[in-house]
């Protein structure tokens, strides 16, 4: 039986500070396949969106923490990281505006009709917005960040307070998920079936 703290939760279209992100940026993925990039960096000031019909994962626990841009500013992010992950039909876009030519989207995909899930270990993902239908097994909510036991814990140099608010759960299932990322980092990141294509204009996920 479901309840509201323990057991299978469920929720639809929920606010992104009570809601595991999408677990998956393909274009930062690319680079991630065979290792891991460093736990903190600087990143870009801009923003790509991801979308996938689902996501399988293990060891869940988000958090809040700040993302540090390359310009000194300082955004707030909520931090989801599960232990594995196994995501299909994933859609990572970015859209960058180039001076004098004008927009160029580059759009990549993994994990589609005929391919393996998309695999990931040790995964981090850095966002401001998300909405998916989720699905929680066993979740602790009001968890200190620090406290957290069910997932790969608080990444090593993250902006972030060990005492502030956490959620964690056994097991997510999320599907038809929208999400707008900034950063992304995992031990391992394999896309089975990547396609990649650059375009004039903006051409996204959704």
């Amino acid at each position: 039986m479901e309840s509201l703290t323990r057991g299978g939760t469920r929720w639809k279209r929920f606010a992104v500070v009570m809601v595991p992100s999408v677990a998956a940026t393909a274009a930062i993925g690319v680079a991630l396949s065979q290792g891991a990039l460093a736990a903190s960096f600087s990143v870009s000031g801009q923003q790509f969106k991801v979308s996938t019909d689902r996501l399988d994962g293990t060891g869940f626990v988000q958090y809040g923490a700040v993302d540090a841009q390359k310009n000194g500013k300082n955004v707030p992010v909520a931090v989801s990281a599960f232990s594995n992950a196994k995501i299909r039909n994933l859609c990572q876009s970015v859209v960058v505006p180039v001076p004098v030519f004008g927009d160029v989207s580059m759009k990549l995909q993994a994990g589609g009709a005929g391919s393996q899930p998309v695999e990931a270990k040790n995964l981090y993902i850095d966002l401001d917005q998300l909405s998916a239908d989720a699905t929680f097994k066993n979740i602790n909510i009001g968890v200190a960040a620090g406290s957290t036991s069910k997932g790969p814990g608080m990444k090593k140099g993250d902006k972030a307070d060990p005492g502030s608010f956490a959620q964690e759960a056994d097991t997510a299932t999320l599907t038809g998920v929208h999400q707008r990322a900034w950063a992304t980092t995992a031990g391992t990141f394999k896309l089975s079936g990547l396609k990649m294509s650059v375009a004039k204009g903006a051409s996204e996920c959704y």
